[in-house]
């Protein structure tokens, strides 16, 4: 399922291609960085605004690529200072990549640390109960440059905004790809935007600040790690045995935790790093005390960090999350055998901030407004 523009987005073009593309036209290679700058450090938004290229140069640009291929359609903040920003793409498709925010002691909202959430997908096929990207199922993935687009977006924002922002820098201290969709599903496109993202060329960001997240589909797992660049890992695990997660989680049955704990030791002793568990809380689903023991063996085994995020409610969905004092127990657990344990506080619950829920409000008002 894939979406063919008329122009090719700019933001999916490495330094080679683009320079393979303007030699075709006699210009010489220095160009494709000239361009490259213009978009990824100087964040130009108009093709005119380039200024050290000729007239023709910038018209057959305007012709050939899309500067940028998501437009930005609602930025909703939360009470918390999480931001969603709903994308909309070319063939009017929505998106939705996260802010999130980490306010730090003694310093101004301004300076905080900031995680950008993407998405690699529009809805999804893995068939999680408890996500709401999924309740339509997968219209299709993403391209390279419709991945990369969202962190340009981010950095318009921010560049506006905050006076920490400024060109050259991008404007923002962690990416994780745990936004709508499954990532290692849309692997090519995946991993070519991440290297775009990675390139000095490009926006410079360190793979040691990029995280991967995957419900667990193991030959993709293993393939990652043979990449040369050391991306971070998390594993979406939510059950830390079979019988819960194949009620919670379809991939469970294809790729049980005999499968996956294996492939995912394998990464991490690949690369020398802690990869990250990521364990929603929900009620009476997974957030027993014989889940917690379990949970912690898994992370022991494979010396994780464990990341407990209470479930934010979807409309349409019956599930909730635990109590504060279930939470804490849960992670008492954890924390009793020493393990790196972050038990998250509520983000972005006010502004539907779990991943495809403010997609699918928006594309029913849509439908309502048509009908």
């Amino acid at each position: 399922m894939k979406f063919t523009p008329a122009r090719p987005p700019l933001t999916g073009e490495t330094l080679d291609s683009l320079a393979a593309r303007l030699a075709e036209r006699g210009e010489p290679a220095f160009r494709a960085k000239q361009i490259l700058a213009w978009l990824y450090k100087k964040r130009v938004r108009a093709w005119d605004e380039m200024t050290n290229l000729s007239k023709p140069l910038r018209t057959w640009l305007a012709e050939t690529f899309d500067l940028v291929p998501a437009a930005l359609v609602l930025n909703k903040q939360s009470d918390d200072v999480t931001d969603k920003l709903l994308l909309e793409l070319g063939d009017r498709s929505l998106i939705e990549t996260v802010i999130i925010r980490a306010p730090q002691e003694g310093v101004g909202l301004d300076q905080s640390r900031k995680t950008i959430c993407i998405s690699t997908q529009v809805g999804c096929a893995m068939g999680c109960v408890f996500c709401a990207s999924g309740l339509e199922g997968l219209k299709r993935d993403l391209s390279a440059g419709e991945i990369v687009a969202q962190l340009l977006q981010v950095c318009y924002r921010e560049d506006a905004l905050t006076p920490r922002a400024r060109m050259e820098l991008a404007s923002f201290d962690n990416i994780v790809v745990m936004g709508m969709g499954e990532p290692l599903a849309n692997y090519d496109a995946l991993l070519r935007a991440l290297t775009i993202l990675n390139a000095e060329w490009g926006l410079g960001f360190g793979a040691r600040r990029i995280t991967i997240s995957t419900s667990g589909l193991v030959p993709k797992i293993l393939k990652l790690a043979d990449e040369p660049l050391g991306f971070r890992l998390a594993i979406s695990l939510h059950g830390a045995t079979d019988e819960v997660r194949e009620k919670i989680m379809p991939v469970n049955k294809a790729f049980p935790l005999a499968k996956l704990i294996p492939a995912v030791r394998a990464f991490s002793e690949k690369h020398g790093r802690m990869i990250t568990l990521e364990f929603i809380l929900i009620e009476d689903v997974n957030d027993s005390l014989e889940q917690a023991r379990a949970l912690r063996d898994i992370a022991l085994d494979l010396h994780a960090h464990v990341n407990l995020i209470p479930y934010n409610t979807v409309d349409g969905l019956p599930w909730k999350r635990p109590s504060i004092t279930r939470q804490e127990r849960f992670a008492d657990i954890l924390r009793a055998a020493r393990l790196s344990v972050t038990l998250r506080r509520e983000k972005g619950h006010d502004i539907a901030a779990a991943c495809g829920q403010l997609r699918l409000k928006t594309e029913k008002d849509r439908a309502t407004a048509v009908a």
